[in-house]
């Protein structure tokens, strides 16, 4: 349906303004700050692990990632179209991130994240939202586990403690050899340590499900490794500590041959960032029973890229692990993500000495659980199991993403999806003569005004390219032409130009032939259109129903019984 002009302008208002604005508007009060300053803290105690171990494993410093958190978070919030949205950096972007600077270098991949940030502002002004949620369900799960499959190769160095000689390779296959060849140099007491994090954080879980399990598995080794002075390699050994405030804001450097150079990973870090936000603000309204605003959502994300990256954080997108957190936490709305901001910033200027004493092994521990939570499992198999076509969409997206780069992945697996959406609803068309059955009426039958004189076609389903060999299939199977042919499109809910073509092309045949032409039920849309095709008086009749065209039908023929085909 096409929404009036007035509606659309209309609606501009609400569907960019933040919904800190509409909290603020409804009534914001002491308990609800209490409420969502209980929640932003939580939120803050998962985030501050969890954001450095994302950058380490992305390919940068882990105070990248706490810059992101900070600046992304607060912004996501501030301007955002969820009330529970949790914006930061994210392990979706990991092998993305750390193949552009592993290109571009550092700047590079700032200059791209803002470039990102402009093209999901215009994505949100345009209100191109909606179009990015149509990607199929598949895609998005092997997409998910492709990514989940990549972090886990990409912790095995640090969660094993193996020594490379040089960088690890970026492709699976490449990075798994070379660990393998090295793997006579793994740490006995790196792997103590990955696993003891890994047990406390699944033992945390289990015993105390609102605890925070990866801060306190990470406070824990990072204690130990302090006092026993384990010979691991640490965050201050690898990077010399996280400082302990905000960088002052630049600008990376910027000239059109560098822009050009990373305008491809630009519209990778937007689109990627556009499905992730989008797939996190609709896990937040399932869990709340709000909904959430697309566009101003976009918008909101690209301008919290651009503040990273003008601090020197990370690309920045909601993030469904601590979205969910801040709606399990009691959140009342976007304040609690702004809090959780400004407590990371405090965690950051107070205990920037101990992050030094953090081992490498209990972070990889962390995203390897994030990798296995991220997967989807149960999901992956139930889709293998439910359709064929959806497995073949599904396999292919993620050994693409897995062996070839996260784009092509998706592109593929859209590319997929279309094609196995078109063949289904192909499947749903159907045309059927009057007794039920495709006709093919002998030239012999006889002719009755009760039977052959009007001839009744059907149409169901959606009348399009994919369907169209289908239509003219079932029309050439006309024997004899009857002296009025109705055509039933009434449960036709569109036709596009190669199936009109077709219709245009039987209706010539027919009329050929001297028979006349009703459409019957064709909607006030579809009449104009197929008007357009040359489908339009004095070439065919229009009715409202079939009862309508049977009528009109026998009255012409009454009329003028020399015309009749012989």
């Amino acid at each position: 349906m096409i929404e009036p002009r007035g509606a659309a302008e209309a609606s501009w208002p609400r569907d960019f303004t933040p919904k800190l604005v509409t909290v603020l508007r409804e009534g914001y009060g002491r308990a609800a700050l209490g409420r969502d300053a209980l929640a932003g803290l939580t939120v803050a105690i998962v985030a501050l692990p969890l954001s450095m171990a994302i950058a380490i494993a992305s390919g940068a410093s882990p105070e990248s990632g706490l810059y992101a958190a900070i600046v992304g978070g607060a912004i996501v919030s501030a301007l955002g179209g969820s009330r529970y949205q949790i914006g930061g950096p994210a392990g979706a972007f990991i092998v993305l991130v750390a193949a552009i600077i592993a290109r571009h270098g550092y700047d590079g991949f700032l200059l791209a994240t803002m470039i990102a940030g402009v093209i999901l502002v215009a994505l949100g002004a345009l209100r191109l939202g909606t179009y990015i949620r149509y990607i199929p369900h598949p895609v998005i799960v092997g997409f998910t586990a492709g990514i989940a499959a990549i972090i886990f190769v990409s912790q095995l160095e640090d969660l094993l403690g193996i020594t490379l000689a040089g960088p690890a390779p970026g492709p699976v296959l490449d990075k798994l050899a070379v660990l393998a060849e090295a793997a006579g140099s793994a740490s006995p007491l790196a792997i103590a340590l990955s696993a003891a994090t890994i047990a406390v954080i699944l033992g945390v879980k289990r015993l105390r499900p609102t605890a925070p399990g990866m801060l306190i598995a990470v406070a824990l080794a990072a204690a130990a490794t302090a006092a026993l002075d384990l010979p691991v390699e640490t965050i201050g050994t690898r990077f010399g500590g996280i400082p302990s405030g905000l960088p002052a804001p630049a600008l990376p450097a910027v000239s059109w041959e560098r822009v050009i150079e990373v305008l491809p990973d630009a519209f990778a870090i937007a689109l990627l960032g556009g499905i992730e936000s989008l797939l996190s603000a609709v896990v937040a309204d399932g869990m709340s029973g709000r909904r959430h605003r697309s566009n101003m959502e976009l918008v909101a994300q690209g301008a919290a890229n651009i503040g990273s990256a003008l601090f020197g954080g990370l690309c920045v997108t909601g993030t469904i692990a601590r979205t969910a957190t801040n709606v399990r936490s009691g959140a009342v709305g976007p304040v609690a993500g702004i809090l959780h901001a400004g407590f990371l910033l405090g965690f950051m200027v107070v205990a920037a000495p101990l992050a030094s004493y953090v081992p490498l092994a209990a972070l990889a521990g962390v995203l390897v659980l994030v990798a296995w939570n991220m997967a989807e499992k149960h999901e992956f198999a139930a889709i293998l199991r439910r359709s064929r076509s959806e497995a073949v969409v599904l396999l292919a997206t993620f050994l693409v993403v897995v062996f070839r780069d996260l784009t092509e992945g998706i592109l593929v697996g859209v590319v997929l999806g279309a094609f196995v959406f078109m063949h289904r609803m192909a499947t749903m068309v159907g045309v059927e003569g009057e007794t039920g059955d495709a006709p093919d009426v002998p030239p012999d039958e006889s002719e009755t005004a009760s039977g052959r004189d009007v001839m009744v076609y059907r149409f169901t389903g959606p009348l399009f390219f994919a369907a169209s060999s289908t239509v003219a299939a079932a029309l050439e199977r006309i024997g004899r032409v009857p002296p009025a042919v109705v055509l039933d499109l009434s449960a036709v809910p569109l036709v596009d130009s190669s199936a009109a073509h077709e219709l245009a092309s039987f209706v010539s045949r027919v009329r050929g032939r001297g028979a006349l032409v009703i459409v019957a039920g064709a909607r006030p849309e579809l009449r104009r259109f197929l008007a357009r095709v040359g489908l339009k008086p004095p070439v065919v009749r229009y009715a409202a129903s079939v009862a309508a065209a049977r009528a009109d039908a026998e009255r012409a023929l009454r009329s003028s019984p020399s015309d009749r085909p012989g």
